[in-house]
């Protein structure tokens, strides 16, 4: 588990098979090396990846054939330009961000950024099985990095994030251009929402009811009151 914080830029270099060379080559490296062992979980962009071998500054992990299909690992845009880095949360540790489980549910495409007095507003494009998640002022995860929902647009499966500077030079959204592929991972508690109420999962709350459909009675009816 991740709380979206970025700690460490990095590269990755593919090795051959579904094995990547991850390297740290920020400053803040030691934030990841410090007490990285085999078995670890780390973030790459999002994507949880295990240990099989540490280096002086990086290590070594495998990505199942599931996680390249739903990620961006194996484009080029990826392997071209730095990665977002985080350790797996510490028990005790801040939680700065939000839960990030780092399961990418799917891909997302930057459609514009721009600069404002400030922060950066970048506004993005999910599919449909991701967008259901989003809902204005929650968390979203975008190559790891935990951002607030600013405005969404249900019609379009777009929604806007607000970027302080921080964060923008700190991470590698500073990289993206419009058209961009970007991880996306919509936030567990909806996830389980949606389980609850549909245990079957054959729907969706975005297929029968709206917003305002949901009322005290309904809650109380599938056992939230």
């Amino acid at each position: 588990m991740f709380t979206g914080l970025i700690q460490a830029l990095g590269t990755m270099e593919p090795l051959g098979g579904d094995s990547w060379q991850i390297t740290c080559v920020s400053q803040s490296r030691e934030v990841i090396m410090q007490d990285l062992a085999y078995g670890d979980s780390v973030a790459v962009d999002g994507v949880c990846l295990t240990v099989e071998k540490v280096l002086k500054d990086g290590f070594i992990a495998t990505a199942s054939p599931e996680t390249l299909r739903r990620t961006t690992l194996l484009s080029e845009q990826t392997q071209q330009r730095y990665v977002n880095l985080e350790a797996s949360l510490r028990v005790g540790s801040k939680v700065g961000g939000h839960f990030v489980m780092g399961h990418v549910d799917g891909i997302g495409r930057l459609l514009v950024a721009e600069q404002t007095a400030s922060s950066w507003e970048m506004t993005f494009i999910a599919s449909e099985a991701i967008a259901r998640y989003i809902v204005p002022k929650g968390s979203i995860a975008v190559n790891g990095i935990s951002l607030t929902v600013a405005a969404y647009e249900p019609e379009l499966s777009q929604f806007k994030v607000a970027v302080i500077p921080l964060t923008y030079t700190e991470t590698n959204l500073r990289y993206l251009v419009p058209g961009s592929l970007v991880n996306l991972e919509g936030d567990i508690l909806g996830k389980y929402v949606e389980k609850f109420v549909y245990p079957g999962n054959s729907h969706t709350i975005t297929d029968e009811i709206s917003m305002d459909g949901i009322t005290p009675a309904f809650l109380a009816e599938h056992g939230y009151l």
